[in-house]
C-alpha cells in the first residue's frame, strides 16, 4: 500500500505524461517482503524501467526519514530522452574477475549507478569507467541496507538481484553532476614533491609530516578546532585550472604518519607534482558547500527551475551531523527551485571530481536533471 500510494503521489506529479524512468529506494520493514513493493510501484506507474534498492534511510518530498519504515519513488518523464536499466555483477575468471552485464556507456548523457558494497568492485569500476566512456557524468550510491536474511537489495524492473549493481544509462537528456563534499579547504596549497602509492614522503620539498605540522600549526585556532575532527586531505585532479576552488579538490581522510620517516599515508593513490590542500569538515562548511555547489548547477542552467533531481547522502550526514532534521532536502528545496528530489542516505556516495567519477563518504552527490 505505501508503494502504490508512493507511486500515485508520483505519477501526479508528472502531469498525465507517462513515466519513461522510476527510482526507488526502501528501508525496514519493506526489505522484508521488496518484491511486494516493487509490485505496488507497477500498478500505480507501469514503468519501463525501474532501478533501485534497500537504505538506511530515505529522502523525498521534501522529508528525510532516516530510520524506520519508509520508501521513496521518484518517477521521470524524459522528453524524447532514454532510459536503459542494467544490471552488472562480478564473475570469477582467471585473471580473478570480471565485471559482466555493464552496457557500453560511452556517449551517454549521463550514468545512474546503485552497487552493493559487498559484491561488487565499485572503486576498481571507476578508475576503468574514463577510458571506457570518456566525459559520461556517473552518479549514484551504495546500497545501505539488506534484507531481513541479510541478502542485498537491488532492484532492476519487478525483480530483486542479491549481488552485483544497478543502473540506468541516460540518453537524450541533460544531467549536471553535483558533488558536495562537505568540507571546506584550509591552509596553503602544497605540491607533492614525493610519493609512492598512498605514502608522501615530500611535500614541497620537506619531509612530509613535518611540513603538515607547520601547515596546521598556522591555522588559526577556530581551523584547528575543525581538523581536529578528523584531518582531511584535498588533492586536486584537474591541475589544468589557473587557480583552484572548493570543488576541485578529492577529499580524502588520512589514514597514518610514520614520525621517523617523516611521511604520511592519505586514503588514494598519489604521485609527484599534485597539489594538496589541508580540509576540515563541520556542519557549517557542509551545508555552505552544498548550497554553493546546487547553486552553480541552478546558475549554468540559467536560474531556470530544473525538472528534478536525485540525491544520494551520506548516511553520516542527517541529524547526525547538522543537528536537525532534512537538512540535504532543505538545502535541495531553496537551492533549485523546489524541484521534484528524493534519493537515499547511502553507505557511499559516487560522483565526478575534475571530471572524473570516485566514490566518496559523507558527501552529498545529486543528479540535476535539466529543465
Amino acid at each position: 500500500m505505501a508503494a502504490i500510494e508512493a507511486g500515485q503521489q508520483a505519477r501526479a506529479g508528472l502531469g498525465g505524461e507517462p513515466a519513461d524512468a522510476v527510482a526507488v529506494f526502501c528501508s525496514g520493514g519493506h526489505l522484508a517482503a521488496p518484491e511486494a513493493l516493487l509490485e505496488g510501484v507497477h500498478e500505480s506507474l507501469a514503468p519501463p524501467v525501474l532501478v533501485g534498492c534497500g537504505a538506511a534511510g530515505v529522502l523525498g518530498d521534501g522529508r528525510e526519514v532516516e530510520r524506520g519504515t519508509a520508501v521513496a519513488v521518484w518517477a521521470a518523464a524524459l522528453d524524447g530522452g532514454s532510459a536503459t536499466g542494467f544490471h552488472a555483477e562480478l564473475v570469477e575468471a582467471d585473471d580473478g574477475g570480471a565485471v559482466t552485464g555493464l552496457p557500453d556507456l560511452d556517449g551517454a548523457a549521463a550514468t545512474i549507478l546503485l552497487p552493493d558494497p559487498y559484491t561488487f568492485p565499485t572503486a576498481g569500476l571507476l578508475e576503468r569507467l574514463p577510458a571506457a566512456a570518456p566525459g559520461v557524468p556517473v552518479v549514484g550510491g551504495l546500497a545501505s541496507a539488506r534484507t531481513p536474511e541479510d541478502e542485498g537489495a537491488l532492484f532492476l524492473g519487478e525483480e530483486v538481484r542479491e549481488e552485483g549493481a544497478v543502473g540506468l544509462r541516460l540518453d537524450g537528456v541533460e544531467v549536471l553532476p553535483c558533488v558536495s563534499q562537505g568540507a571546506t579547504p584550509v591552509g596553503p596549497e602544497l605540491t607533492i614533491t614525493a610519493a609512492d602509492g598512498h605514502v608522501i614522503s615530500g611535500l614541497a620539498g620537506r619531509p612530509a609530516l613535518e611540513r603538515l605540522r607547520d601547515a596546521i600549526e598556522a591555522l588559526s585556532l577556530d581551523e584547528q578546532h575543525k581538523v581536529a575532527g578528523g584531518l582531511l586531505l584535498g588533492i586536486v585532479i584537474d591541475e589544468g585550472k589557473p587557480e583552484y576552488e572548493q570543488g576541485d579538490f578529492l577529499v580524502r581522510g588520512l589514514i597514518g604518519a610514520d614520525p621517523e620517516a617523516g611521511t604520511i599515508a592519505v586514503g588514494t593513490e598519489v604521485e609527484p607534482g599534485m597539489v594538496v590542500r589541508l580540509h576540515a569538515r563541520d556542519a557549517a562548511s557542509a551545508d555552505r558547500d552544498l548550497r554553493e555547489a546546487l547553486g552553480l548547477r541552478r546558475r549554468a542552467l540559467g536560474d531556470r527551475r530544473p525538472a528534478g533531481a536525485l540525491v544520494f547522502t551520506c548516511n553520516g550526514r542527517g541529524q547526525h551531523m547538522f543537528g536537525e532534521p532534512d537538512h540535504d532536502v532543505g538545502a535541495l528545496a531553496d537551492e533549485l527551485g523546489g524541484a521534484p528530489a528524493a534519493g537515499f542516505f547511502a553507505a557511499g556516495e559516487i560522483g565526478p571530481v575534475g571530471g572524473d567519477p570516485f566514490l566518496h563518504g559523507f558527501t552529498a552527490t545529486v543528479a540535476v536533471f535539466a529543465p
